[in-house]
């Protein structure tokens, strides 16, 4: 799989983009056909991106999905219908085996980098292991959590940067931390999440979409070798974390100016 998310023949970067969770499959397979014609166009390696379930809510009453094996069967059909690898989070050892029979990459979502079983878990599928970084762990500190994958027999391992506490309600992004991480595997910046409002009193997570370009632009210029980016078409209307998706018909736009910066970047590093 990594030799995939790095095939692109421009040294482009790769993108995980899609929606926060599936909410059906009419929905998720618009989004893949949407994102596909940008990355087709722009040689960027792409992964469909999508939560069969959100564990992780900030109130009883929240969407949590649409039932798991069905949510998950969707992402099974995009990547049949579409030939791009999939890739969903998962919250215990006992989803890792469960969710790997849909997916092509497992994802540890923030809260749960450190949890040793799960990583195990989800290293032994064999299936690539996308681990995020803590909210509350040091760039440094990730090397552990890399560590666990590959001494469990699996190579196969990125860790996605999305930002930092900063207070109670909102996060930071430390771009020195992306070279840092690079040395442990391959870095890619989570440009969405980075910009949650968490801990709201409403108990609604908010967000800050209008500075997505600015936190994209700075990674792909201190090196991340991917991003990722939760996109809807109507981000209002969105059942998971609209405050900060990316609404649909802007993404073109977004990657096509990523992509000029990118190819600047790989010139003067000639």
């Amino acid at each position: 799989m990594l030799e995939y998310l790095k095939s692109s023949p421009t040294g482009n970067f790769f993108l995980l983009a899609g929606p926060c969770a599936i909410e059906g499959e009419e929905m998720a397979l618009m989004i893949a056909e949407k994102v596909m014609e940008s990355t087709s166009r722009l040689n960027i390696p792409y992964v469909f991106k999508g939560s069969y379930r959100k564990a992780n809510r900030s109130r009883l009453d929240s969407f949590t999905g649409i039932g798991d094996e069905k949510a998950l069967k969707i992402l099974r059909k995009v990547h049949e219908t579409f030939n791009v690898p999939v890739v969903t989070d998962i919250h215990t050892p006992d989803e890792a085996e469960m969710a790997a029979q849909y997916v092509d990459i497992l994802q540890i979502p923030a809260f749960l980098c450190r949890q040793t079983d799960l990583l195990v878990a989800a290293a032994r599928t064999g299936k690539m292991v996308n681990i995020k970084k803590g909210q509350f762990v040091s760039a440094s500190a990730m090397k552990f959590a890399v560590n666990k994958v590959k001494e469990s027999g699996n190579e196969q391992v990125a860790i996605t940067e999305r930002g930092t506490t900063f207070g109670y309600q909102d996060l930071v992004v430390d771009y020195r931390g992306i070279p840092v991480m690079r040395q442990y595997a391959p870095v890619i910046m989570d440009i969405t999440h980075s910009l949650q409002q968490p801990n709201q009193a409403s108990g609604v997570t908010g967000g800050k979409p209008e500075l997505i370009e600015t936190v994209a632009r700075a990674a792909i210029a201190t090196g991340a070798d991917g991003i990722f980016i939760e996109t809807h078409p109507n981000p209002a209307v969105a059942k998971s974390d609209g405050a900060n998706m990316l609404q649909l018909d802007l993404l073109d736009g977004l990657l096509s100016r990523l992509t000029q910066l990118r190819m600047t970047i790989n010139e003067l590093d000639k």
